[in-house]
């Protein structure tokens, strides 16, 4: 394997928590990450977090806000992604890269945006290279209840324009995404009682390509908004339909933290135990993370700002 090839394949596994966040990521709307995003409590102010495959850092400000990320490869192949704020609002992210110990400008972009508020939310996003050419450009619209319903694309290639509408219909929430009118994604969401009585959330997501049926994801989360329950999807050109391929269930400890997953499909059942060690600090963040049968595991150096966090009054 090629060294460019290894690199990607680090890069994939190091940044597959980020791709698992909300579907808002799918939008590509400004995205604000906080420590809840990362499974981290209390005052932190860095974590370094070491695997089988790298090593990630991730640094926070006193409002629990991420402003920098370093995934390293090795001592001389690392990206950096600083993130800047104004108000609660993202107002500059940029990423770096650095290969044998080199910062490369031809793959470091920049991105800067600004917020309209004059009458409805307006954002806009500008992703320029370090060579100073502009990439792409993107206005993102949204409506009086905060919605974002309008993504506007342009570059030397011409202009996309996503539109999302918004339909609820006997308790149930559709929201759909058009890209130059052609059917892009659905998701559905609906809440049903479970055995105990207990309200439980449907999230199900269908995706298209060129407006034809590809593939789905029905997802399931408990009253606290905790997955418990995730099923995949092919689309069957014969049955026209979806057919499940996977599925996955989550287990919880008493702390929140993820104790077991169960993954069935057609041909085997696979199950994963998390156990965790913690640093003994008031908020218990987990330290090491041990997953069997495999014993993968993963560990994190975790510092915090001594004083208490200073209070944002709304």
């Amino acid at each position: 394997m090629q060294k460019n090839d290894t690199t990607f394949i680090l890069r994939l596994l190091l940044v597959i928590g980020l791709l698992l966040l909300p579907d808002k990521t799918f939008t590509q709307e400004p995205q604000i990450f906080t420590l809840k995003d990362f499974d981290l409590r209390g005052n932190v102010k860095s974590c370094l977090v070491i695997t089988d495959y790298g090593k990630e850092e991730f640094e926070f400000n006193r409002e629990d806000l991420l402003t920098k990320n370093v995934t390293r490869y090795n001592d001389s192949d690392y990206d950096i992604t600083y993130y800047k704020y104004a108000g609660g609002q993202l107002m500059e992210k940029r990423d770096e890269i650095y290969r044998e110990g080199e910062f490369d400008k031809q793959t470091s972009i920049a991105h800067f945006y600004e917020v309209d508020t004059s009458g409805t939310k307006k954002v806009s996003e500008k992703i320029i290279s370090y060579s100073g050419d502009v990439l792409d450009i993107y206005e993102y619209s949204y409506d009086e209840d905060g919605n974002l319903v309008k993504i506007i694309r342009s570059n030397n290639k011409g202009l996309d324009e996503t539109n999302i509408e918004y339909n609820t219909y006997q308790g149930e929430t559709t929201i759909t995404y058009l890209l130059n009118g052609v059917l892009l994604k659905s998701i559905r969401t609906s809440f049903r009682k479970n055995r105990k009585g207990a309200k439980e959330k449907i999230v199900l997501t269908k995706g298209f390509i060129e407006g034809v049926p590809d593939s789905a994801q029905e997802k399931i989360y408990d009253t606290e908004d905790k997955l418990i329950s995730l099923k995949e999807f092919n689309y069957d050109e014969i049955k026209k339909s979806f057919v499940a391929n996977k599925f996955i269930n989550y287990t919880y400890d008493d702390t929140g933290l993820l104790s077991r997953e169960v993954e069935k499909n057609d041909k085997s059942v696979n199950t994963k135990d998390y156990i965790y060690q913690f640093d003994g600090t008031e908020d218990g963040n987990w330290v090491k993370k041990i997953i069997t049968p495999k014993n993968l595991f993963t560990t994190r150096s975790i510092s915090y700002y001594k004083d208490e966090k200073i209070k944002i009054e709304e």
